[in-house]
């Protein structure tokens, strides 16, 4: 079986059909038939028949995006489905599942505002995390658990939280986005689904919106599949075949990123006393629970955050950075910082999320401990 680095790149070799090494972006939305009278069939109930390699319609598949989802799913050994955006995902997989509870603690604003509309309109019970709650789901309900967690990639005990969905017949969605391949296998303990949005580190190049989910099951691959294309949400071509680029750099790019975050982070924890400014520092690598080593067995998080000591320096600390663009999003090549407080109204005013890209780390540092002078 060859390993993540050559599966990212030669993982759908078979499906290529010209001699291009890398294969165009097939822009069409529609594919002719065959001329073959003799090989036409009737369409026949029920969900389209679709099938791997024999495109008919784009909105149902298409040549791009299967070279994708053949590759995302050899590279993480399970079956995946691509859509146009990670909360796309996540609907679909509340979709799939349809539970009728859903327990979910801190993570991404948008998934939480996809659980407030499934409880407008069709009277979704939300519950946190904590064990008291737990206690309370049902047969089909569902814990949606993102690990690491954005923004400060603090690390939950998968196999904890599987076990107690497995006890009462719900299920387990991992969101883990902030730990993708080589990282983090959620599937290794207990997950039933698991997300990426792969607009960060799949794609990795701040050029792509993109969503992917993953699970064990082909019969459920095939669920997902036929639920895409009524809900329209497949992956488009343009955004497929950058995705394809940018896997072939998968394991490169989240590996230095990874290295250098951590790096980063040890700097910062280390230097309270020198920068008074740092209140705190959140990242895995700073977490002393046991599992969290058994989990990142590929490295921690390349996003971060911590805290200066008050609003006002976090407001001005990205503009006193040369090699960090002030933006929201995260896992592209080039680094990036955002006051948080801009984007989710839920931190503390004095927290800064941090991407780290693929520049040299010692070079981030430097820019770092200039601005933290500065402020």
């Amino acid at each position: 079986m060859p390993r993540l680095s050559t599966t990212g790149i030669h993982g759908a070799d078979h499906l290529h059909t010209v001699p291009d090494v890398t294969p165009p972006i097939n822009i069409s939305t529609t594919f002719k038939y065959t001329n073959d009278p003799d090989k036409l069939e009737k369409a026949p109930p029920g969900p389209f028949p679709y099938e791997v390699g024999k495109p008919v319609y784009s909105r149902e598949g298409h040549p791009s995006g299967e070279l994708v989802e053949l590759t995302i799913g050899k590279i993480t050994n399970s079956y995946a489905v691509a859509y146009n955006s990670g909360l796309s995902a996540v609907y679909a997989a509340y979709t799939h599942l349809n539970p009728k509870v859903l327990c979910i603690g801190q993570g991404y604003h948008g998934v939480h505002g996809i659980a407030d509309i499934w409880k407008r309109n069709h009277g979704l019970k939300q519950l946190s995390l904590k064990d008291e709650d737990l206690d309370k789901l049902g047969e089909g309900d569902v814990i949606h658990l993102e690990t690491p967690v954005n923004p400060d990639s603090q690390v939950f005990d998968i196999q904890y939280f599987a076990d107690k969905a497995h006890a009462k017949g719900a299920f387990l969605v991992v969101d883990s986005t902030f730990a993708p391949p080589p990282l983090q296998d959620a599937f290794e303990f207990g997950a039933d689904l698991v997300m990426h949005s792969a607009t960060k580190y799949f794609g990795g190049h701040s050029d792509l919106l993109a969503g992917v989910l993953l699970t064990k099951s082909e019969k459920v691959w095939r669920e997902l599949i036929d639920d895409r294309i009524y809900l329209g949400t497949n992956i488009a071509n343009l955004e497929s075949s950058l995705l394809l680029r940018s896997l072939k750099t998968l394991e490169l790019r989240v590996l230095k990123q990874s290295a250098s975050a951590t790096k980063i982070a040890k700097f910062l924890d280390e230097s309270k006393d020198k920068y008074p400014a740092i209140a705190k520092v959140h990242h895995s690598s700073l977490q002393k629970d046991e599992f969290v080593a058994r989990q990142l067995k590929g490295g921690h998080s390349p996003t971060f955050a911590f805290e200066l000591q008050n609003e006002d320096q976090a407001r001005k600390f990205p503009s006193k950075l040369k090699y960090f663009y002030h933006a929201t999003s995260l896992g592209g090549v080039e680094s990036l910082i955002e006051w948080r407080a801009m984007s989710d109204n839920t931190v503390s005013p004095s927290l800064l999320r941090v991407s780290v890209g693929l520049e040299d780390v010692d070079d981030l540092i430097e820019d770092i401990t200039e601005a933290l002078k500065a402020v």
